[in-house]
């Protein structure tokens, strides 16, 4: 094993324990106040927004799929690695400027960042997939990467359930619905939504807005791309595993 890869068992060791760590009890206390004010929305407001959600999403994987290069085929584990964290450093400094931008412009331009952030995020995840050599056309592996971004913008309690499943992936995935239809749209709008409101509302404020804007997409790009990096080492070294 070379030594770009048991730095990376080393890496993936830690995120693992803290994807399987239980909620702690500042993390159910803020479940249950997110729980208590998605409770005073309408059924209808619900409704709305997962279905704009949805359409938004897809409409981005669709075009990303597309835009896509192929999967890198030959490579090292290293040169993977090295090229992924290139790709989270051009993606980050895009998110920073968009941030920055959008959150000098004021409430409507904020408004915009919502999905400029969420097709940077969906097409990095899409970058990082063909760079670990997993091909996107496959429904599966768009589906994957709808998980990790589940994974990494969720509450402790979804957190410790979608890990579950990604780190059983092989088996997991034998499972999934062959309609996308099916997919809990709900709960990935509703936690990612929760998960970003404190941080994209202050970018709302004037005079901090940019400040705040371009600092919280930095740390969402960076979270992402660390969640995408450990979930496809997990699927490296499972691989490598004898049978």
């Amino acid at each position: 094993m070379s030594s770009q890869e048991q730095q990376a068992r080393t890496e993936l060791h830690a995120w693992q324990q803290q994807m399987q760590r239980p909620p702690s009890l500042l993390n159910r206390f803020a479940r249950r106040v997110q729980i208590r004010l998605n409770a005073l929305l309408p059924e209808r407001v619900h409704q709305a927004i997962t279905a704009a959600i949805k359409q938004m999403v897809r409409g981005v994987l669709l075009g990303s799929k597309y835009t896509t290069s192929k999967p890198v085929a030959e490579a090292s584990f290293a040169a993977r690695e090295a090229a992924v964290r290139t790709r989270i450093r051009d993606y980050r400094t895009m998110a920073t400027a968009e941030g920055a931008v959008t959150g000098a412009g004021g409430f409507l331009l904020g408004l915009a960042d919502f999905p400029l952030l969420l097709s940077l995020k969906l097409k990095l995840l899409f970058d990082t997939a063909a760079r670990y050599g997993y091909d996107v056309h496959d429904y599966t592996e768009r589906l994957f990467l709808l998980h990790v971004f589940q994974l990494a913008f969720s509450s402790q309690h979804a957190r410790n359930e979608t890990y579950r499943r990604l780190a059983d992936w092989d088996a997991y995935r034998l499972t999934l619905p062959l309609d996308p239809n099916e997919f809990d749209w709900r709960t990935f709008q509703q936690e990612y939504r929760d998960y970003i409101d404190l941080a994209k509302m202050a970018q709302l404020v004037p005079v901090i807005g940019a400040a705040v804007g371009a600092v919280a997409n930095y740390k969402l790009i960076e979270q992402l791309g660390e969640t995408a990096m450990n979930c496809y080492r997990m699927r490296h070294f499972a691989a490598e595993q004898p049978e």
